[in-house]
């Protein structure tokens, strides 16, 4: 059974209304199926997955490795529930890119998000373009290790052979709906973090797919509408992993932009902060925002607008790091760092434990600063591990206040949202009152809703309550929120304030070392 696998429906067969969502993280695959007319989830299914690293900032995983845990995933689903899927809406990690032949077959690893092993590319493509400038005003984004474009050069440099039999360039959660229908698809969201794509026009660069190979703009698939579905079920998915054949799947998308659709981030207003292996901070606007700074990535929603995106490689590693070391459990830690205060005495800790995307230090390292006999002490080292992750969300805040954007609250997602010490920080640190869903698995409850969506846009819709339904009304019937976790308190923000100081004259000091 895969890790995790729950079933706690008491409903009558006949009422489900059940549809299924797909969350393909970095560590784990997770599904969960909700009866949207319940509005509850009725089963969820966990299945974790490796990851390759190398000192060189290689993050690698296998194709192969998707396909068993999405099956293993599956297999613990109640067979009775599972048989009931009416569609279902899958999210993926960004960025990963994963490379196959015309017979739809891997021919190399999956390169992540989190691998920094292309920093050369990435020089050499920005080069390429006359400037970072030239790159911005081609595509929206700056080139960085984090996206998909310099790793299909890297694959061209390091894997000549694989390159040239390449034929389609996929995202991880393209790849699943492609395992799912036998189609190769890819909607607006996802395909903004590429950095093949621009994301003013919502169309694949040329340009800057030239600037890697002519081959590279062929070998992209075809993108599609966001209520749209990406196929159905095909009957050999129907028979390897147990569900119904023919039932729609929808466009999906990358994991930040499905959590935006599970948390609500879907209009004006509102931003999410997702607290996971890596950090972001999202914010839903109805027009393009550009970042000259690239700080803020300029991606597209899943919902027919746009995601200005703070992302930073080390949220929880960090915590996940220094817990291992001092051997304690997530409430053991967090109880050693509430015992410290606000700033931990002066120690400051930089989490560049995977080198970093923003700011942009790829080859970046971890350390911790500001130790004197005083204050060196497991409580505050705790602490600074906690704060150092919401001190990355600040610079994202700053760019959404020098570009406009106003907001109003944060919704938290994420493993680090369920930290009553971290939701206190990310309130006052950020000065925004922090609410949460009621679930913690905003990325595939986003999947689920989309999955919805897709119902609701089918021109013979099945269920007469979904038809012609907005995502907007779909987020607001079925995203269920608590109340204000936190409000920001004044003495404490302004000691933040204060704090964060110290923490951005550290990062200034030690950049230099990690360009």
């Amino acid at each position: 059974m895969a890790e995790g696998g729950k079933h706690g429906y008491g409903g009558s067969m006949e009422a489900m209304k059940i549809v299924c969502g797909i969350d393909l993280g970095t560590q784990s695959c997770k599904t969960v199926l909700y009866d949207y007319g319940a509005k509850k989830i009725i089963a969820s299914s966990q299945a974790a997955i490796e990851m390759i690293a190398e000192n060189d900032g290689t993050r690698e995983q296998k194709a192969e490795w998707y396909r068993g845990a999405l099956k293993k995933c599956f297999a613990s689903l109640p067979g009775d529930l599972r048989a009931a899927i009416l569609a279902l809406g899958v999210s993926g990690q960004q960025h990963g890119f994963v490379p196959l032949d015309e017979k739809g077959q891997a021919l190399y690893h999956v390169k992540l998000w989190c691998d920094t092993s292309t920093a050369a590319e990435c020089r050499e493509l920005t080069a390429a373009a006359g400037g970072e400038e030239r790159i911005i005003a081609a595509a929206g984004l700056p080139m960085r290790p984090g996206y998909t474009a310099p790793k299909v050069l890297w694959l061209k440099k390091h894997k000549p052979e694989a390159f040239k039999r390449l034929a389609h360039i996929l995202l991880p959660h393209d790849y699943v709906n492609f395992l799912l229908t036998g189609e190769y698809t890819a909607e607006y969201g996802d395909a903004s973090g590429t950095a093949l794509f621009d994301v003013r026009k919502r169309i694949w660069s040329e340009q800057i797919c030239t600037l890697i190979d002519p081959a590279v703009l062929n070998c992209l698939p075809g993108l599609i509408e966001p209520s749209a579905p990406a196929g159905t079920v095909s009957a050999a998915a129907a028979a390897e992993f147990s569900i119904p054949q023919g039932v729609p799947v929808a466009a999906g998308g990358g994991d930040n932009m499905m959590g935006a659709v599970g948390t609500g981030t879907v209009k004006d207003g509102v931003l999410t902060l997702s607290l996971g292996t890596s950090g972001t901070l999202y914010g839903y606007s109805n027009s393009p925002v550009i970042d000259q700074t690239g700080d803020l990535a300029a991606f597209c929603s899943s919902t027919g607008g746009w995601l200005p995106l703070l992302c930073t490689m080390n949220c929880t590693v960090a915590s996940e790091e220094f817990r291992a070391l001092f051997d304690l459990d997530v409430r053991a830690f967090d109880a050693e760092a509430a015992k410290a205060p606000v700033g931990a005495q002066g120690i400051v800790v930089l989490p560049f434990f995977n080198g970093e995307r923003t700011p942009n230090l790829p080859n970046g390292r971890a350390s911790v600063n500001g130790i004197s006999a005083a204050n060196f002490t497991r409580e505050n080292i705790a602490r600074g591990a906690l704060e150092s992750a919401i001190f990355g969300m600040r610079i994202g805040m700053e760019g959404f206040h020098k570009l406009g954007f106003k907001a109003r609250e944060i919704r938290l997602t994420g493993g680090g949202a369920k930290s009553p010490l971290w939701q206190s920080i990310s309130a006052n640190v950020l000065r925004l009152p922090v609410r949460a869903p009621s679930g913690t698995e905003a990325a595939a409850m986003g999947g689920a809703i989309q999955a919805l969506w897709c119902l609701a846009s089918l021109p013979a819709a099945q269920d007469p309550d979904l038809s012609g339904l907005s995502i907007e009304e779909l987020a607001d019937q079925h995203v269920a929120l608590e109340g204000v976790l936190v409000e920001p308190e004044e003495k404490t923000a302004r000691a933040y304030d204060e704090v964060y100081e110290v923490y951005s004259r550290y990062l200034r000091a030690l950049s230099p070392l990690y360009k």
